[in-house]
């Protein structure tokens, strides 16, 4: 049985977007009951400095929809990171091939964050970064809209992914 029970959600210096993407995601993995609840989810940049705080705009947009990102420090992304996750969701396609690249070897599924919505939706949310409280909501609402096709995914393929089949 694989010891891989990690969703990891990843953007550019884990201090904006990941973070809030971590959160959300985790606190609707909470509601799903076992096993997804038990799934662990944590944020990672790919360019990322250890030990920063989640930018203030990005904890007032978590704020405003009843979750916590006071505790939250940065982290890049690790081969650890890549070896307990069954699942990496980053913000951008340019995140993707850079796990992609730096892990070739051992990078379990990555997907975009808005990739499984389908549809023809924008699967990029764009760094906001520097900018005002609307777009560190907008890159929120971005992935609460998302939220539910990673969690019926993660529900669909949860063995799949725990226990991979040896290629």
């Amino acid at each position: 049985m694989s010891d891989r029970n990690h969703v990891t959600v990843v953007c550019t210096a884990n201090i904006c977007r990941s973070p809030m993407g971590e959160k959300l995601l985790a606190h609707a993995l909470q509601a799903e009951g076992q096993p997804l609840s038990s799934i662990t989810v944590q944020s990672a940049g790919v360019s990322a400095f250890c030990g920063e705080p989640a930018s203030a705009n990005a904890v007032r947009a978590v704020k405003k929809v009843g979750l916590d990102l006071s505790g939250h420090r940065s982290q890049g992304m690790t081969q650890a990171i890549v070896d307990q996750s069954l699942a990496i969701f980053c913000m951008t396609q340019t995140h993707r091939a850079m796990i992609e690249m730096q892990f070739a070897q051992t990078t379990p599924h990555v997907y975009l964050f808005r990739e499984l919505m389908g549809g023809g939706a924008d699967v990029e949310i764009p760094d906001p970064f520097g900018s005002s409280l609307p777009a560190y909501e907008a890159a929120r609402d971005s992935m609460v809209e998302a939220v539910p096709s990673i969690v019926a995914f993660l529900k669909a393929h949860y063995d799949d992914l725990k226990n991979p089949t040896p290629a």
